[in-house]
C-alpha cells in the first residue's frame, strides 16, 4: 500500500465529514452542556457535580458514536450505491487503500470531535468550579477513541456488504453486545444450560470486548482501580488488533465485488 494514496483519500474525507457536520455536532454538545450545567445543580441535590462530570463523557462518548456509525456505515456504500466508486477504483489507488483512507479519514475527524468536545467539558467544569480527576478523563478520552475507531472500522466492514440500514444495525447490535458480552457471560456460567454457556462463549470470542476500552466510569467515580500501565497497553492493543482485523475483512470482501 502506498502511503500518499492513503492521506489522499482520506484528507478528503477529512474536509468533507468536517465541512457537512462535525462543527453542529460540537456546537450541540456545547450548548447542551451549559444547559446541563445550569440545570442539573438545582435538581440532584448534592450529587449535581458527579452527575455533570458523568453526563459530559457519555455525551462524548454517545455523539462520537453517532458519527462514527452514521457516517461510516456510508463511507463504502453510498459510493457503491452512487456509483462513484467506479470512478476512484479508476484511479491508481488500490482497494485495500481506499478502505485504509476511509477509516483514516473518519478516524481523524473523530480525534478533532473528541478533542473539541473535551475541551469545552474541561473548560464548562473550571468555570463550575467542579473537582475532577484531570488524568484520569484524559486517559478515559484516549479510549473512547481507540472505540470509536474500532467502530469505524466495522461501521465500513458492515457497509461493503450490506444496504445502508442493515449496516446500521448490525453496527449498533454489536457496539450494545460488545458491551454486555462480558455480562452476559457471567450470566450464562451461573445457568446449568451447556448450549447457552457455549452460545455466550462464542459470541464473546467474536465480538470485541469494548468494555476494555470503556474507563468512564473508573475515571469518575472510582468505582475500581484503574488498570496498570500493563493491563492498559494490552486493551489499547486488543483494540488497535480488533481495528486491523475488521478493516482486514472489509478489504478482502470489498476486493473481490465486482464493479
Amino acid at each position: 500500500m502506498n502511503l500518499a494514496r492513503i492521506l489522499v483519500v482520506a484528507s478528503n474525507v477529512f474536509r468533507e465529514v468536517i465541512r457537512d457536520r462535525v462543527l453542529y455536532v460540537i456546537a450541540f454538545f456545547a450548548i447542551a452542556l451549559i444547559v446541563a450545567a445550569v440545570l442539573l445543580p438545582e435538581v440532584s441535590g448534592g450529587s449535581g457535580d458527579k452527575i455533570i462530570l458523568d453526563v459530559g463523557l457519555a455525551t462524548i462518548s454517545l455523539l462520537g458514536l453517532v458519527i462514527a456509525v452514521f457516517i461510516g456505515t456510508g463511507l463504502v456504500n453510498k459510493e457503491i450505491e452512487k456509483r462513484t466508486v467506479y470512478v476512484m477504483i479508476a484511479k491508481p489507488i488500490s482497494r485495500a487503500e481506499f478502505i485504509v483512507g476511509k477509516h483514516w479519514g473518519l478516524s481523524a475527524v473523530l480525534a478533532v470531535l473528541v478533542s473539541a468536545m473535551m475541551a469545552i467539558y474541561l473548560g464548562v467544569l473550571t468555570a463550575k468550579q467542579i473537582a475532577y480527576p484531570l488524568d484520569s478523563i484524559l486517559l478515559a478520552a484516549l479510549f473512547q477513541f481507540l472505540e470509536l475507531s474500532l467502530m469505524t472500522a466495522i461501521a465500513i466492514l458492515f457497509g461493503v456488504f450490506t444496504n445502508s440500514l442493515l449496516a446500521l444495525f448490525l453496527t449498533f447490535a454489536v457496539y450494545l453486545m460488545g458491551h454486555l458480552s462480558r455480562d452476559l457471560l457471567s450470566l450464562a456460567s451461573l445457568t446449568k444450560d451447556a448450549g447457552l454457556q457455549s452460545l455466550t462463549q462464542v459470541l464473546y470470542l467474536i465480538l470485541p470486548d469494548l468494555s476494555r476500552l470503556d474507563l468512564k466510569n473508573q475515571a469518575i467515580y472510582g468505582m475500581s482501580i484503574l488498570p496498570t500501565p500493563l493491563e492498559l497497553a494490552g486493551h489499547a492493543a486488543y483494540g488497535l488488533i480488533y481495528t486491523t482485523l475488521a478493516l482486514a475483512i472489509a478489504i478482502l470482501i470489498f476486493s473481490r465485488r465486482q464493479f
